[in-house]
């Protein structure tokens, strides 16, 4: 349902977050090799979240990212929106331009409701809330 992009971004901000110690930013190369993710896809990603001021960026040695917001006030909700937009999740099931209640694929009701507890866990779910899950060892961030 996502771009790479936008699954990019949640685990980088996740990632940031769980391991930015003492205010020291985390490294790009740091972010991109335990991730897997393309290093310069990676910066690209990062740079729109410190435009929108998810991020702050650290330029030289001992530079990288910083979360710039508490993470107990970001919602999942934002950084999808921040990379995807949220018409990604009004976006017919098959791919259909015509797709409605009046007029529905084969599978629109079904997926509306799919859709509709999407919009709600990206709504109400906290990157403190997913941290937490992850130091307590109910979940991973790593990709290796």
């Amino acid at each position: 349902m996502f771009s790479k992009s936008c699954e990019y971004a949640l685990r980088s901000i996740l990632y940031i977050t769980l391991h930015t110690k003492n205010d020291q930013a985390v490294g790009l190369k740091q972010i991109a090799d335990s991730q897997g993710i393309p290093l310069h896809f990676l910066s690209k990603i990062l740079q729109q979240l410190v435009k929108h001021k998810l991020l702050t960026s650290i330029k030289g040695p001992g530079g990288g990212f910083l979360l710039n917001v508490s993470p107990d006030k970001l919602r999942l909700v934002e950084i999808v929106k921040i990379i995807d937009g949220l018409d990604i999740l009004d976006r017919c099931g098959i791919g259909l331009k015509k797709c409605s209640d009046k007029t529905p694929c084969p599978i629109h009701f079904d997926y509306k409701i799919v859709k509709e507890k999407i919009r709600q866990l990206l709504q109400e779910k906290t990157l403190s809330e997913l941290c937490q899950d992850v130091e307590d060892g109910k979940s991973i961030v790593s990709y290796k």
